[in-house]
């Protein structure tokens, strides 16, 4: 993929966010509008007074023709193009959206954790202690009549949220069986806890050492592991897809398909895969075509020089999928408190020092050595960075690759930046770089988050505003599975900043409910590359919607995450409707 196109068009799009919405009275180009669909049917009008195209611009109806926008003008206008076969949708109170866009997230992940043992705490599951996470796995036990000496996985246990406030530990999960190895992953999936014969089945106990880029967490005063694996130490036991067969794992990426476009995703991301599997996936697709489209993005951590260089980005989609390009991860999570910083955690895990400031979960050399090469080939990167301290080797290793000749629009990724100081977005702008928030963080772990890094650096998480402030392209993400990606929850948490006991996180930080849909829509399609594609409701663009129970402009921003997803189009199709609307 060549990465030839300006930032300047993105830039002004972000600073006048506030003209993007169809309310904005602008005049349409209503030659633009019609020219294509003079004297053709359509397969499908929309109609309705709450048309948001991302535009600027108003519409009282949209025509489909196949998998296009073919026109857009007044009801009476677009009205003559139906015909015998045309479905008509009047929309009356309900509103039109582009579909929405997964600007980072693990699609496999979600095909995969849907088959496993949730313990999750609420609002996604019921865990609340310790004790239920051991009785849950014994009912789980029973229930599937697991036999002794076959492994038990779950998935999403939470420590933040949990009454002991802390992992559980090999004795803990022995409680559950001890005829059985027992795995389960952290919420923030950079963790995991196991029992005692799951460290003796994969050979982990006081002599193994930590491996690079991760922690076995001991007993106190002791050698022997507790069950606690933190970052590439969890590379020591199997992962998610050893309670998957091959079949099985196919069926469930395409429930898992049909899970996104619930929440009016139109299109996935995938991310740190092998080039084998997205290979398979490929295939699997030209097969039977996905609904949606998926982009995934190639691991870069475990690769050779040879394997980074065999690595290219794809121009277009084969059966819905295509590869985006390369992703590395260079640090933890904030939740699971292993995010890299430069100053010490206020509260940091049991056992560390007072001057604890996480780690790099990837040799910092070996990132700034490979980025250049994949910038060079126009290859676009994403690197995972939740700390400041891995973001600024992020933003370093962008500035090496691009110091000696004229800026490339290369659009680089900071997914997640939870962390990211002002300074730094200083940086980022006049790099060209991207940051992609995890936006949902201030409700799931804005409470523990003060408690792990203080007021003022919590307060400045996710800093979307200050981020469109300087004219920065953004966009924000669910990080699913870890988040389900539940885009309309996405949207309010970025509004409101409410953590779980009301605290407001950061209030110069919330975005409108405008810019918040533009990250999701035009934002994620730049991101993407795809701007000229996808993002809004424009002639000549793909016909990705999603229709809402209400207009998310109008109502009151607390109640954006009640609103319902009636149905979404992939392509000119309807590949979801919601039962519980006509």
């Amino acid at each position: 993929m060549k990465i030839t196109q300006s930032l300047c068009h993105y830039v002004k799009l972000i600073l006048t966010l506030p003209l993007l919405v169809f309310i904005s009275g602008c005049a349409p180009d209503q030659q633009q509008r019609t020219s294509q669909a003079t004297g053709s049917e359509a397969d499908l009008i929309f109609v309705g007074n709450n048309i948001i195209t991302m535009e600027g611009d108003t519409a009282g109806a949209v025509a489909v023709i196949g998998d296009r926008i073919a026109s857009m003008g007044s009801a009476e206008d677009i009205l003559g193009m139906s015909g015998e076969l045309t479905r008509v949708i009047e929309l009356g109170d309900r509103a039109l959206l582009p579909g929405f866009i997964d600007a980072h997230g693990h699609f496999g992940g979600v095909a995969v954790y849907s088959a496993l043992l949730d313990l999750s705490s609420p609002p996604v599951g019921e865990m609340e202690d310790i004790d239920d996470i051991v009785t849950a796995i014994r009912t789980w036990i029973s229930d599937n009549n697991i036999p002794d000496s076959t492994l038990v996985y779950g998935v999403g246990y939470d420590d933040s949220l949990l009454a002991e406030r802390r992992h559980p530990d090999r004795d803990d999960l022995d409680r559950a069986s001890t005829t059985h190895p027992i795995v389960i992953r952290h919420v923030s999936g950079h963790l995991s806890a196991s029992n005692s014969l799951a460290l003796t089945a994969y050979g982990i106990d006081s002599r193994t050492a930590n491996p690079s880029g991760g922690i076995i967490r001991r007993r106190l005063g002791s050698d022997e592991p507790d069950g606690v694996m933190e970052e590439t130490a969890m590379g020591l036991l199997p992962g998610t897809g050893a309670l998957v067969d091959e079949e099985m794992g196919w069926q469930l990426r395409r429930e898992a398909a049909n899970i996104y476009a619930s929440y009016g995703v139109t299109t996935i991301q995938e991310s740190n895969v092998s080039t084998t599997y997205v290979e398979a996936l490929k295939q699997q697709a030209i097969a039977e075509p996905f609904d949606v489209d998926i982009v995934t993005y190639i691991m870069g951590n475990p690769l050779s020089d040879e394997e980074l260089a065999a690595v290219d980005a794809d121009d277009n989609y084969s059966g819905g999928v295509r590869i985006g390009g390369v992703k590395f991860t260079l640090d933890g999570s904030p939740q699971g408190r292993t995010a890299w910083m430069s100053q010490a955690y206020d509260e940091g895990p049991p056992g560390t020092e007072d001057d604890y400031v996480g780690y790099p979960s990837y040799d910092p050399e070996a990132y700034r050595t490979r980025i250049g090469s994949l910038l060079s080939r126009g290859v676009p990167v994403l690197a995972h960075a939740n700390g400041d301290e891995a973001i600024e080797l992020m933003i370093d290793g962008i500035n090496d690759a691009v110091s000696n000749e004229t800026l490339p629009d290369h659009r680089s990724v900071i997914i997640h930046a939870q962390l990211i100081r002002p300074d730094q977005l200083d940086r980022v702008k006049e790099l060209g770089i991207i940051p992609s928030y995890y936006a949902a963080h201030p409700f799931f772990w804005g409470d523990w988050h003060r408690l792990s890094f203080g007021d003022a650096r919590a307060n400045f998480i996710s800093p979307v505003k200050a981020t469109i402030e300087r004219g920065i392209p953004y966009t924000v993400h669910n990080d699913s599975p870890i988040v389900p990606p539940d885009i309309m929850r996405l949207v309010s948490i970025t509004v409101n900043r409410l953590t779980r006991s009301g605290y407001v996180l950061g209030p110069d930080q919330r975005a409108s409910v405008e810019e918040a849909l533009y990250a999701v829509t035009q934002g994620a399609a730049y991101q993407y590359f795809e701007e000229d594609e996808k993002g809004s409701i424009k002639v000549g663009k793909r016909a990705d919607f999603v229709i809402l129970e209400a207009n998310p402009l109008t109502i009151d921003p607390l109640d954006l995450s009640d609103i319902s997803i009636v149905e979404t189009f992939a392509r000119g199709k309807s590949v979801y409707k919601n039962s519980e609307f006509n």
